[in-house]
This record gives C-alpha cells, sequence and structure tokens, in this order.
C-alpha cells in the first residue's frame, strides 16, 4: 500500500489494508514473501550483533576500568554512556555487514513480480554474486553502515539507561 499510486500501471490497487491482505493472497498465494530470508537475517544478524556487543562491552568495562573513572560519578555515567556509544554502534555495524546479503536476497525476492522467480535466498544470492560480484551482494553498504552506528548506539544507551534506572544490574 505504500508505493500504491506511485506510478500510472498500478495506481490504487488497494481500498484498506485488509483489502491489500485479501488481494495478495489471492494473487501472490501468500503475505509473507521475503520471510525466510528476512528470518535468516534476524537470526543470523542477532547472533553477530549480541555476541560483539557483549564482548566488546566486557573488554572496554575492563579496558577502561581505573581508579580516575571510579572516583568521580559523574565520570563513571560518561563511561558507561561512552561505552554504550561504541559497543551498540559497532554491533549495529556487525550486524549489517554480516547479513546485508540475506537484505539484498530479501529485497529482490520481495519486488519481482514473476512468480516463477526463486523465493530461495542463497539461489537468489548466488544470482546476484554471478552477476554483479561481492559487490552486488553488499549493495547500499555505506548507508546502511552510516545508519547503523548511530540508530544501534542510542537504542542500546537507552535500554541500558532503562535497565540502570528499572535497578536492573548488569555485570
Amino acid at each position: 500500500m505504500q508505493v500504491q499510486g506511485k506510478d500510472v500501471m498500478y495506481a490504487t490497487r488497494y481500498s484498506s489494508p485488509l483489502d491489500c491482505a485479501v488481494k495478495t493472497l489471492q494473487r501472490e498465494g501468500g503475505i509473507f514473501r521475503g520471510g525466510l530470508a528476512t528470518l535468516y537475517r534476524e537470526a543470523i544478524g542477532n547472533a553477530v550483533f549480541f555476541c560483539t556487543y557483549e564482548y566488546s562491552r566486557y573488554w572496554m568495562h575492563n579496558y577502561i576500568d581505573s581508579p580516575q573513572f571510579s572516583s568521580n560519578s559523574g565520570l563513571v555515567v560518561a563511561k558507561d554512556i561512552g561505552i554504550g556509544i561504541m559497543s551498540g554502534g559497532l554491533s549495529g555495524m556487525a550486524f549489517w555487514t554480516a547479513t546485508l546479503p540475506l537484505d539484498v536476497a530479501k529485497t529482490i525476492i520481495q519486488t519481482d513480480h514473476n512468480p516463477q522467480s526463486s523465493r530461495n535466498p542463497f539461489r537468489v544470492l548466488n544470482m546476484v554474486y554471478r552477476r554483479a560480484g561481492l559487490a552486488g551482494c553488499y549493495a547500499g553498504l555505506g548507508p546502511t553502515l552510516a545508519r547503523a552506528f548511530p540508530a544501534n548506539a542510542a537504542a542500546i544507551v537507552a535500554w541500558e539507561y532503562s535497565a540502570k534506572i528499572l535497578g536492573i544490574r548488569r555485570e
């Protein structure tokens, strides 16, 4: 529904979200095109994200802990925020670096109007790799990483600060 009316050929196909779902089921046979690629992306990406986050957070706390930081509570808060920014940002970048090829495959699967096309993300990636090489599998990496660092840094800082306010201890 977000793109309807953007071009003349497909102008206003649906009258409501329910109408969109019903017609999509009738025409496409389902409403989860690209769902498998999304599942793979999220499973792999979250494993990479949280491993990177926990390791970098642990390493930074061990490396940065010193008497000068522990003597002033204002510096402890600044240290925690800085560690959250770095570990969250780096983890978000690791997520997208590891999973961008699956996101490229998902996008191709979701936008392909040929019902005979493969919906297997690994077959789609193989086709992209044969056609455009590794660069094709990582199309859009620069803007994705530019967005990933600040978005994930902010999310982690907010999450850690919320946990602290709620009294949830993290070691």
